[in-house]
């Protein structure tokens, strides 16, 4: 890795005057002005406003096809409903393993069954407002299981990266091959950095700076590749259940099977990360939705795509719900060692 200029916590060196020097002023302004600008799209007035004009938009959308999204959701059926909700704890099983493998590649090694209770129930916190929630409750919920507390934030913060890292990666060697994303192809270039971004000297390194600007404990040991790929391995896993749920949901409405796959998967994993990185956007509401329609669209026409996109949304939020249930519901028991 190439060197790079050493980041000083002191203040910007004075000029000779005893001003302080331009390009000093220059990245503070910079560093004020991204602060505030990341405190106003996270507060809690933004996300909720954001959240009330998702749902306004988007029952105005509904309202407008809704003869052809009630045809859709007709159509669908219960059985097709209930195999795309299978898909959807897969592929949160899956994601809870990316999370359990950084850990244990960061020194905290957990049974099964304790790493979802502590991931599942942490993840009810995503539906609140502000962004930190998830990370802080499996911090606290680690804690008791003997997990050093930044040991679980690193964890969850890699488990973050890495599932937006596989999400793009996703997208981007699937949805090239599908009629009608030939915009798509240039985005073969991004790759690349993409994966740059996961090899163990960066996320490392990021580590050890991040953990030095917190002022916290440096990593007992290092993520190893194998770490990395095995977490990595799981990631691509989810995102395969995930959009599994997709393609059942629009095969049945008359999407071809073939390439409605490529676009199911890519599609919602695209759909997962643009949600993702619109902090303003609780739990990715009204983003994912609209970026999933628009994919699914050309194939689907707009009525069947809202109403695929409308029962994705309840299916992955029921999936929440009933994997924070199951987790909890593995309490400790007297004699039984803890994670049991």
């Amino acid at each position: 890795m190439p060197d790079r200029p050493a980041i000083s916590d002191s203040p910007p060196a004075a000029a000779a005057d005893g001003r302080p020097g331009r390009g000093g002023t220059l990245r503070g302004g910079i560093r004020t002005s991204w602060t505030v600008a990341r405190r106003i799209l996270t507060s809690r007035p933004v996300r909720w406003g954001f959240a009330a004009a998702a749902v306004a938009i988007g029952g105005y959308a509904v309202a407008r096809q809704w003869s052809g999204v009630r045809a859709a959701l007709a159509s669908i059926g219960i059985l097709t409903a209930g195999a795309a909700m299978v898909s959807v704890l897969i592929a949160m099983f899956a994601a809870m393993q990316v999370w359990r493998r950084l850990l244990a590649g960061l020194g905290s090694p957990l049974p099964a069954r304790t790493a979802a209770r502590i991931m599942f129930v942490g993840q009810l916190g995503k539906y609140l407002p502000g962004s930190v929630w998830p990370v802080l409750a499996q911090m606290e919920l680690g804690s008791a299981h003997r997990v050093p507390r930044h040991h679980s934030a690193s964890a969850s913060v890699l488990t973050m990266l890495v599932s937006v890292l596989s999400g793009l990666l996703t997208a981007l060697v699937t949805l090239p091959f599908v009629a009608g994303s030939a915009p798509y192809l240039w985005a073969f270039l991004a790759a690349p950095a993409l994966l740059a971004c996961l090899h163990p000297k960066v996320l490392n390194y990021v580590l050890g700076r991040l953990f030095r600007l917190t002022r916290r404990p440096p990593l007992e040991q290092p993520l190893t590749a194998r770490a990395i790929a095995t977490s990595l391995a799981w990631s691509f896993g989810s995102w395969i259940f995930y959009g599994l749920q997709i393609w059942l949901l629009a095969t049945r409405l008359g999407a071809p099977r073939g390439t409605g796959a490529l676009l199911a998967i890519g599609g919602f994993a695209l759909a997962w990360s643009a949600g993702f990185l619109a902090v303003f956007a609780p739990a990715g509401a009204g983003v994912r939705e609209v970026v999933l329609v628009a994919l699914l669209s050309p194939v689907l026409g707009v009525g069947a795509a809202t109403a695929v996109a409308l029962v994705s949304r309840v299916l992955t939020t029921a999936g929440d719900l009933l994997a924070a249930g199951l987790a909890a519901g593995y309490v400790r028991r007297p004699g039984k060692a803890a994670g049991r």
